[in-house]
């Protein structure tokens, strides 16, 4: 799936029924995790109907934690590849000339 071709409410609005699926998934009610999670059960209604507008990324990885979905958050960003060029000429001075040469 080409997720850039969504819009950032398309895109909001897939991920609150994924992570819907996953809170059914385990079990949980809205009021049930709001609880273990430590935020309102607004909050989660509207992640999942993708109508929220201030998810904080700290609430996301508390409900995240408690549908057992923590460890994927490094997919988010992950770590940069390492870059052979940058780490052969980290060690070299750079080379200055003067404007006449």
């Amino acid at each position: 799936m080409a997720i850039k071709q969504f819009s950032d409410t398309q895109i909001l609005q897939m991920l609150g029924l994924r992570f819907k699926d996953y809170r059914l998934g385990v079990d949980l009610s809205q009021g049930e995790l709001a609880k273990a999670a430590g935020v309102s059960v607004s909050t989660i209604h509207k992640f999942e109907t993708g109508t929220i507008t201030n998810m904080t990324v700290t609430n996301l990885m508390a409900l995240m934690r408690q549908v057992g979905l923590l460890e994927r958050i490094d997919d988010l960003i992950p770590e940069q590849p390492a870059n052979p060029y940058l780490t052969s000429r980290s060690s070299q001075q750079r080379v200055r000339r003067k404007n006449n040469e």
